[in-house]
């Protein structure tokens, strides 16, 4: 949200903490315009529609999380590299749990959709983890196959853990639950044949 005045800074900051305290359907323009203290009719100024100030939050937060995912430059090896990288998104699910909800598991207009618009490099956060995969396979260290793909593969598999914690599927820490995360991290990425 660089660049934009102050009251679209305070529009902005005040829907997102609607979203993060109380889920989407609580952030109507009405309110977040009382809230803000400008008139309904004031905030279409800043952002056209619930849609666009909300699709704004959600381009904010993508690059909250590709911070979280890039926090450390250390050299890695790939499974460090990925264990680092899904790490971060676990990180941003326990810091922001209704925007992690409402940003990737709940339909809204415009999400990004397997596969063209994460192949246009369209997603700030699958990139990360789609670049790695290539690297990788281009120095011969992983078989050659579609890294979009495995990219993907890789964020389901978070992904599918963390929904199930936010679901209230585990009797775990948030430690045991980072470490159950880890080693099946490990076991996808080594296989499990003998």
């Amino acid at each position: 949200m660089s660049g934009q005045n102050a009251t679209s800074q305070q529009i902005y900051q005040c829907a997102l903490r609607i979203l993060e305290a109380e889920g989407p359907q609580a952030v109507t323009m009405r309110r977040v315009a009382k809230e803000v203290g400008i008139t309904a009719m004031a905030i279409y100024h800043h952002f056209p529609s619930r849609e666009t100030l909300l699709d704004a939050v959600v381009d904010s937060e993508f690059e909250q999380l590709v911070e979280f995912i890039n926090r450390s430059s250390i050299k890695r090896g790939f499974e460090a590299a990925m264990i680092h990288i899904m790490d971060g998104y676990i990180d941003y699910a326990f810091a922001h749990p209704r925007i992690f909800d409402y940003v990737f598991s709940m339909p809204r207009p415009g999400a990004r959709r397997f596969p063209d618009d994460f192949r246009a490099r369209r997603s700030p956060t699958l990139n990360i983890t789609a670049d790695m995969v290539s690297s990788w396979i281009k120095l011969g260290k992983l078989k050659r196959d579609d890294p979009w793909e495995i990219a993907m593969e890789l964020w389901a598999h978070a992904h599918g853990y963390v929904a199930l914690w936010r679901a209230g599927r585990f009797h775990l820490s948030e430690d045991e639950f980072r470490r159950l995360v880890h080693r099946s991290l490990r076991r996808l990425l080594n296989g499990l044949a003998r």
